[in-house]
């Protein structure tokens, strides 16, 4: 109690001062990564610079300030009174400033506008079915630009036959994720999404596995399916147990994770710790898609049917492996849905999300407003798409998370 006086005579002194010019806002989101991590390592880790890089941040910070922030010992970091009169408004200024620019960008049209740019050679290439070659290198066009987070290594394995490629963040907490990748079954490639399987073994910090299963229409169902089934196994042959694995699909990725799980389930394996579904596409029949009115459509019912039946070739869409709609899916770890409000499979998610919970599957949903679908792949400057890996990355954590007795 003696101290909230003297707190209170500072704060109503600095507010009538000039703020220091020399404060930048890597300054301040430097403290609250702190602030909230009291972990310097974690904290650089969530911001992606080096801890180094983050204890000058802190240091500038507090020569400007004129006063220390932390308490620093080899065993803990600790606000000082002083650091926790700034968190509390630092918090809400950068917060503000985020609404600000994310309305401001959203009335602009600029993220919506770069989007559309990036996805502009997939809806030419991807109306005409027969030119796979023009489909898949439209979809590693849409992912070229991006860049694996700094710090990730990426090292080629071999999972149980597979090809892979294990990606580790500079600071694995524990754990595995096994990610599937979207491409309407036809498209895609571990090389591809690097940066996405980056940012999600960095935010979540844990290894990740990005497997680079065969496609369609030159390996239909079950080929793919049968891949990702290796996959796994390896990763338990390799010591991996499976309530430590988290397995995220995105698009058709997270079709195939649904199927993953059914038959992980129904082959008695030990099922992973939870699964995550990034927009996930999982009516193959495309009756339940619904084109949205103000965003670009990128995945219309006509065009998805044609890559379901290069998918399946011949192959029931009821089979139970790909009919998460229908299917028995009791038994199954807890998911993590999201998907997109404009998106044209956004009812799909939705159905999913109802019909997982009625068989007494843990689910957690969201989504996210955004005018597109995969959004997830736009980490890099899309403020939702952040938001969005965070969530991820705090599902997967507790997903892997000990179980007490």
């Amino acid at each position: 109690m003696g101290h909230t006086q003297p707190v209170s005579e500072d704060l109503a002194i600095t507010a009538a001062t000039q703020v220091p010019d020399g404060i930048e806002l890597r300054h301040l989101r430097a403290f609250l990564a702190v602030s909230e991590e009291l972990n310097f390592s974690r904290a650089a880790e969530r911001l992606f610079v080096s801890q180094p890089a983050l204890s000058r941040q802190i240091r500038a910070l507090e020569r400007l300030i004129g006063c220390d922030l932390f308490h620093r010992s080899t065993q803990r970091v600790k606000l000082t009174l002083a650091g926790e009169a700034l968190l509390a408004r630092a918090r809400t200024l950068l917060t503000d400033l985020a609404d600000a620019i994310s309305a401001t960008r959203s009335v602009g049209g600029e993220l919506a506008a770069q989007m559309a740019r990036s996805h502009a050679p997939w809806l030419d290439a991807a109306h005409d079915i027969t030119n796979l070659d023009q489909i898949r290198a439209a979809v590693e066009q849409l992912h070229q630009p991006f860049s694996t987070p700094p710090g990730v290594t990426v090292t080629p394995v071999s999972a149980g036959g597979t090809p892979a490629l294990q990606l580790s963040p500079p600071t694995a907490a524990g754990g595995t994720t096994l990610f599937l990748h979207g491409g309407s079954h036809i498209a895609g490639s571990a090389f591809g999404y690097r940066h996405l399987a980056g940012a999600i073994a960095t935010t979540a910090g844990t290894t990740t596995l990005l497997v680079d299963y065969r496609l369609a229409p030159e390996h239909p169902y079950p080929a793919g399916l049968h891949d990702v089934i290796r996959a796994y196994r390896w990763l338990l042959d390799a010591g991996a147990e499976p309530e430590t694995i988290t397995v995220v699909g995105d698009s058709s990725g997270g079709g195939l994770t649904m199927s993953l799980l059914l038959a992980l389930r129904d082959q008695d394996t030990p099922l992973p710790a939870g699964a995550a579904l990034l927009c996930p596409w999982i009516d193959l029949t495309g009756r339940t898609q619904r084109p949205p009115q103000e965003s670009p459509i990128l995945f219309i019912p006509e065009m998805a049917r044609l890559f379901a039946q290069a998918y399946l070739a011949g192959q029931p869409a009821d089979d139970p492996y790909l009919d998460p709609l229908h299917t028995d899916l009791t038994g199954l770890p807890p998911l993590l849905i999201h998907a997109a409000s404009g998106d044209s499979v956004l009812q799909e998610a939705q159905l999913l999300a109802q019909h997982a919970k009625a068989c007494a599957v843990a689910t957690t949903t969201t989504i996210y407003p955004v005018p597109t679908h995969d959004f997830h792949i736009f980490w890099s400057f899309l403020p939702e798409a952040t938001t969005a890996l965070e969530e991820l990355g705090q599902f997967i954590r507790d997903a892997g998370a000990p179980r007490l007795a």
